[in-house]
């Protein structure tokens, strides 16, 4: 199934990696929205999800950023931007006609989610991980 922890997810840090959990959580909950095919009008579900995954993203990247700001990481500015971007691509969701589209949505959104949070976990977090480790974050 996707959006499983695995624990090749685990960067060391418990903070970091209970919020990853958490924002797995959030996508295992799009995808089953996404594998619903029982004809009834899901927006609500797919609304409130949405804002989930926006509010508890925005807090998530937040606190990476501070981490890195004030640990002084040299990628920080690209963790920024990335972040930046996936805020404005769930944004994007949100103002999309979701109400006459939403299998079309819920389907991309977690196409969308399902590879952008594996791939940053494990390509982008995995670089800060021994920064951070070896400052003493755990």
């Amino acid at each position: 199934m996707y959006f499983k922890w695995k624990d090749e997810y685990a960067t060391g840090i418990e903070t970091i990696d209970a919020q990853h959990k958490q924002l797995l959580e959030i996508g295992a909950r799009i995808f089953i929205l996404a594998e619903l095919d029982d004809g009834y009008d899901h927006y609500d579900e797919i609304m409130e999800v949405l804002g989930e995954l926006k509010d508890y993203t925005q807090y998530h990247f937040g606190y990476e950023e501070q981490l890195m700001e004030t640990n002084g990481y040299e990628r920080y500015e690209n963790q920024k931007f990335q972040h930046f971007f996936v805020i404005k691509k769930i944004e994007k969701f949100q103002s999309s006609d979701i109400d006459d589209r939403q299998k079309e949505t819920i389907i991309g959104l977690a196409e969308f989610i399902s590879d952008w949070i594996i791939n940053h976990i494990l390509k982008e977090d995995m670089q800060y991980r021994e920064f951070f480790i070896s400052r003493g974050i755990k």
